[in-house]
Formats: C-alpha cells, sequence, structure tokens
C-alpha cells in the first residue's frame, strides 16, 4: 500500500501529520477532532487510547498515527496531545 493511500477514519489525521514538518507538538482534543471532522470517543480521555496497538486491542487511530511517522500520548492534564516524530518509520 502506498504511503499517500492509507485509509481508515482517521485517515485525515494522518494525512495532517505527514504535512506536519515539527517533530514534536501538542494538539488539543478540539484541533484534532476539527482536522477529522468528527468527535472523538469517550475512550480517548484514557492516555492508553492514544498509543495502544497490540494484537489483542488494535487501534486504528493508533496505526494511522504511527504510519504518519509520529508517536502519540495524552497529556496528563487531558485534553491534549503531544505528537513526536518517530525516529524511524513503521514496516507497512
Amino acid at each position: 500500500m502506498a504511503q499517500d493511500t492509507y485509509e481508515n477514519k482517521f485517515e485525515p489525521l494522518y494525512e495532517y501529520l505527514l504535512k506536519e514538518k515539527r517533530a514534536d507538538f501538542i494538539l488539543t482534543f478540539d484541533e484534532i477532532e476539527e482536522i477529522l471532522d468528527f468527535g472523538l470517543p469517550r475512550a480517548a480521555h484514557r492516555a492508553e487510547w492514544w498509543d495502544d496497538d497490540t494484537p489483542e486491542h488494535p487501534r486504528v487511530q493508533a496505526q494511522a498515527i504511527h504510519q504518519a511517522g509520529y508517536d502519540s500520548r495524552r497529556l496528563p492534564e487531558g485534553g491534549k496531545v503531544r505528537f513526536r516524530k518517530l525516529t524511524t518509520l513503521p514496516r507497512r
């Protein structure tokens, strides 16, 4: 699959991250919802929702973020997510 044809409902965030030049930045939930054009689920308030992508608990949002070359962590105060550029891109 070509990098520019990644498909899941979080594709708008994937596309946004592909174009991002900053290596480390923070987006609010509101900003992420604006990018996605839909509201985040209640589960997004749990820290593990952002980066837990295991065979037992596949997460399309984490896959989209990782495939775009970023890691994500919800900040302790909630309502914000920190994105950091991965040093190596994940394999597809």
